[in-house]
């Protein structure tokens, strides 16, 4: 009978310290300042990031130069990475909003399927599958990202990689507005 509460209480816990998205729908920035993928990054913008492993060792470090332009209703969001290693890698996103403005989807040539982003006050969850190459490798992971909104300027990201159901890494990102915001919609590369 001991076992049995026991079990009871863990899975009690585990239950309710799972953050939901609603949990920050009274937070400042709120409606209308919650976060806003299509105008965070419209424009140019950068950002700072590093890859730790299960055990929470970095194994990767990156910069990432971002150009999102709006194109009929959606923004196409380039993304050019380069690792600590010389490896570069680029990644065009194409999101869109749906009517509760609160709610986004989002495609490239990488995910499968669709990703999908639900906003609440300064925070917003992004959920996808990726095809994720790894050492000449091609592993399916789900990606699981917060983004938090510090301001106008700043965005922090942190992201959960499970295989399995099991978390076998995070990738950790900030995020920096270019004081100009303005990117060059002409080049967009059409790929993804």
């Amino acid at each position: 009978m001991k076992f049995i509460l026991s079990i009871y209480i863990v899975m009690a816990l585990a239950i309710t310290g799972c953050t939901q998205i609603s949990s920050y729908e009274s937070s400042e920035p709120s409606a209308p300042k919650a976060v806003d993928l299509m105008t965070f990054f419209s424009g140019s913008s950068r950002a700072w990031g590093m890859v730790t492993d299960y055990r929470g060792k970095v194994v990767r470090r990156f910069e990432v130069d971002l150009s999102g332009c709006m194109e009929g209703g959606r923004l196409v969001l380039d993304e050019h990475f380069v690792y600590d290693d010389g490896e570069t890698q680029f990644r065009q996103w194409k999101i869109e909003r749906t009517l509760d403005g609160r709610t986004y989807t989002g495609e490239a040539a990488d995910i499968v399927g669709s990703a999908e982003g639900v906003s609440s006050g300064f925070a917003l969850q992004w959920r996808y599958t990726m095809d994720l190459p790894v050492d000449g490798s091609v592993y399916r992971v789900n990606f699981d990202d917060w983004m938090y909104q510090l301001d106008s300027q700043h965005l922090f990201n942190i992201a959960e990689i499970k295989k399995w159901g099991v978390t076998v890494a995070k990738v950790t990102l900030f995020f920096q507005k270019s004081a100009t915001a303005t990117a060059d919609c002409s080049a967009s590369d059409d790929n993804a």
